[in-house]
């Protein structure tokens, strides 16, 4: 083992290698619970895609697992590293290389963050649509890695929408190319896609291509207040039913409000049960009548009050409350965020099931998503240092997955499985998917050096 440290001394420039414990001890894990992380050999601090493959190709050839590492802000442990392995850190490699006005991609660089990106295209009068709530403080690497989600994909889609091509290093260090920057192309097997969402088992991305959209309009903003989860749940059916096109619509339970005024130090209505967000960018009079649409379909299904933003900054605030949510929800005790998606026609149903497992295991459950495509993320909230509950959580996180799949959902809609849901993967899935995702590594990174463990159990 320290021969594969002085080679990669040998290779990398000295900023770009760290192996004094104490620096690494941050690099050993992401923001899962209950994910197992161990001590790095070495931590590379790549700067460009140069690095990552003198990197790969000295741990291919020592058998040394490799674990790429965006900005460490995932939800299953994907990132987590392991005893003896090479971590590999895309954070410094922050730039944004190109933005195409007339063809309407930017090239970007893996560490930047999304909210980075987001503004940068904007100065261009574009729009990079997928934004996490974490957009803040999560980078692009990490969205493609996980094929992530966020507040907009109810009208825009998510990551994999926007991928145009990818650089991508592969385990025996060569660098694959893949995609294009043309609006159409359909030459070959759509490998970039098989990248994506691969929670970097299959490649380390080190440059993506993706696709941009006009600036949306300003958007109109409305909340309304409901006396019970169940009751905002059938309120987001009528709205789905309606056709209403909205760029968003969100959920909060009483639980995420009230976290949410004592982190944020807002006045969210606390007496509610549950509070929607909607958004509607159309524009002018279209995005003024799709908000008064919602207002009247969420009246005519029970909600307490509705209330339109009277300007932008308004609207920004309410949105501002539900990005700070998880962050909010972290402040009541420690954290296990899941991340269900169910068929938008069992929302509703969803969401009392969740309510029932709270009061059934007597534990706090957070309940908030994205009600508009059914993919929500139920956080159970316990004392880490009570065995009982730390046990309870475990059972709910479990119940709440259990769950979403007997209504027909899907485990994760957006954190990827990383440690924490491979068990659960196997279930969804079966053997007959499970056989192909292991030929599919196999394929690829036939030495297993790639995130081994991660998604797949081996």
């Amino acid at each position: 083992m320290s021969d594969v440290v002085e080679l990669l001394a040998q290779v990398l420039p000295r900023e770009a290698l760290v192996t004094d414990p104490d620096r690494m001890e941050s690099y050993r894990y992401d923001r899962a619970m209950f994910c197992p992380a161990g001590m790095p050999l070495a931590v590379v601090l790549a700067r460009e895609t140069a690095h990552v493959q003198a990197a790969v190709k000295i741990a291919a050839e020592a058998g040394v697992p490799v674990v790429p590492q965006g900005a460490r802000s995932g939800l299953s442990g994907a990132a987590n590293a392991l005893d003896g392995c090479i971590v590999i850190s895309l954070e410094k490699m922050d730039k944004v290389l190109a933005i195409e006005p007339i063809d309407r991609y930017v090239v970007t660089q893996p560490g930047v963050y999304n909210a980075v990106l987001s503004r940068a295209v904007a100065e261009h009068g574009l729009f990079y649509p997928p934004d996490p709530s974490s957009w803040e403080f999560c980078s692009i690497g990490g969205n493609l890695s996980t094929n992530s989600g966020g507040l907009c994909c109810v009208k825009y889609g998510v990551t994999t929408d926007y991928v145009l091509g990818l650089e991508v290093v592969l385990a025996d260090g060569r660098v694959l190319r893949t995609g294009r920057k043309t609006v159409k192309g359909v030459a070959g097997y759509d490998l970039a896609k098989l990248i994506v969402g691969s929670e970097g088992t299959l490649g380390i991305i080190t440059e993506a291509t993706l696709a941009l959209r006009p600036q949306a309009a300003q958007p109109r903003t409305m909340a309304a207040l409901f006396d019970s989860g169940p009751a905002a749940g059938a309120a987001i059916l009528e709205i789905i039913r309606s056709g209403v096109s909205l760029s968003l619509l969100e959920i909060m339970d009483q639980t995420t409000i009230r976290a949410v005024n004592a982190y944020k130090r807002m006045d969210l209505p606390e007496e509610a049960a549950a509070m929607l967000l909607a958004q509607s960018d159309a524009g002018g009079e279209a995005g003024a009548a799709d908000v008064a649409m919602v207002a009247k379909l969420c009246r005519d299904n029970g909600a307490i009050e509705c209330i339109e933003a009277d300007d932008p900054a308004e609207g920004e605030l309410l949105l501002e409350a539900r990005r700070a949510a998880l962050l909010a929800l972290d402040e009541l005790g420690t954290t296990m965020i899941d991340d269900v998606a169910v068929p938008r026609s069992r929302l509703a149903e969803f969401i009392g099931l969740c309510e029932d497992i709270a009061k059934d295991l007597d534990i706090t459950i957070g309940v908030l998503g994205h009600a508009g495509d059914g993919n929500m993320h139920p956080t159970v909230v316990f004392d880490q240092t009570d065995p009982a509950q730390a046990e309870r959580a475990q059972q709910a996180f479990d119940k709440v997955m259990e769950v979403g799949l007997q209504l027909g959902g899907t485990i994760t809609g957006e954190h990827g499985v990383g440690v924490l849901k491979r068990t659960w993967l196997a279930e969804e899935i079966g053997p007959v998917a499970l056989d192909v995702h292991r030929a599919i590594k196999q394929a690829l990174d036939p030495k297993n050096i790639l995130n081994p463990g991660k998604v797949v159990a081996e």
